[in-house]
């Protein structure tokens, strides 16, 4: 038996979801939703959906009048989420959520908690911790191969899209900073971001948006990652690198013949010197499938087997935005380092 699903927010990465859902032989489109009615006829004309077979509303309290919805994907600006995410869960409906699930840890928690009570599956579509570089990346540091760790760096950088909502911290760190994450196995315990506003000095009385970020994540184990975002900016990067004591592993979005590969090296010394040892480059092998695709085939197969996603759970999820929410602190603060709070203290 398909699922059915409902469709909350028909714009670019919305679309992308309808795609893949709408492909996907164990799910069936029965509602879209959205506030502009052209993004529901170009949806409709695009996709060949059958007006009489698919709901199209710009309202989503129509939408959830119908009574052949299994499943609703929120692709609604994050300052939505959790209403339409709460009322969703209430109704009895599994829900998948772009990134970020709110702009609230607190929030993210309800959700989460909703979502068990109600015995439904709620995954957050965190899109990199599905990419089959970041899966095979993981196991490279956990085989040894990179060495002990050291610290690590990103840069994220490309003229626009410019958010007129959130800031480029909000915009595009919790990519990033999910990597690292899966990566070392570990959450921040502090944080620090520093930024600069060029395009929207005066969003609100209180609110400007900053167009550059740079970021500091400290793990437990004293590890540091550094990441540079920045949406002001032509030279396009998508680069994640972990540096170890026997070699670097990259992961560069924008190679596509080698997206993921592993630089090698050390030192030997001899006497006041330090000599590069064993230097060579290694390409990595990764599967070739959309992650996108992984995102919804798991959603689906969630559903199917009733047995919750631990790679982008609603606590992974809590655990980004509250990461999120200390560097926006800091951020406000003037680069003051802030200390993370855990989930089990922000669960007391």
């Amino acid at each position: 038996m398909k699922t059915k699903i409902a469709v909350l927010g028909v714009g670019r990465w919305g679309t992308n979801l309808l795609r893949n859902f709408r492909q996907h032989p164990q799910a069936e489109i029965v509602a879209l939703v959205d506030r502009h009615p052209e993004r529901l006829a170009r949806s409709q004309q695009q996709f060949n959906l059958d007006k009489n077979k698919v709901f199209l509303t710009n309202e989503w309290k129509y939408a959830n009048q119908q009574k052949d919805i299994d499943a609703v994907v929120v692709a609604t600006p994050a300052s939505t989420h959790y209403s339409l995410i709460a009322d969703a869960l209430e109704t009895g409906y599994h829900v998948l959520a772009e990134k970020p699930l709110t702009l609230d840890p607190s929030e993210c928690i309800e959700l989460t908690r909703l979502a068990e009570k109600k015995q439904k599956q709620l995954l957050v579509d965190h899109t990199y911790l599905f990419n089959p570089a970041v899966e095979r990346g993981e196991q490279v540091i956990k085989a040894g191969n990179v060495g002990k760790l050291r610290y690590g760096y990103a840069t994220r950088t490309n003229l626009g899209p410019v958010r007129y909502d959130v800031d480029a911290l909000w915009d595009l760190a919790i990519h990033d900073i999910a990597i690292f994450n899966r990566w070392l196995g570990q959450i921040p315990i502090k944080v620090q971001a520093r930024g600069s506003v060029w395009l929207q000095n005066s969003v609100s009385d209180t609110q400007s948006l900053s167009d550059l970020v740079w970021l500091t994540l400290i793990y437990p184990d004293g590890f540091q990652a550094y990441i540079h975002l920045c949406w002001l900016n032509p030279d396009k990067q998508r680069r994640l690198c972990v540096v170890g004591d026997r070699g670097t592993l990259i992961f560069d979005e924008m190679s596509k013949e080698t997206p993921l590969s592993l630089q090698k090296g050390y030192f030997d010394r001899e006497g006041q010197f330090f000599l590069p040892t064993g230097v060579s480059s290694e390409a990595i092998d990764i599967e070739k499938e959309e992650p996108l695709k992984r995102v919804c085939d798991r959603f689906l197969s969630a559903i199917e087997l009733n047995n919750s996603c631990s790679i982008s759970s609603g606590w992974v999820a809590s655990e980004l935005v509250n990461i999120l929410s200390c560097l926006s602190l800091s951020l406000q603060g003037g680069g003051k380092t802030i200390a993370v709070p855990q989930l089990s203290f922000l669960e007391e």
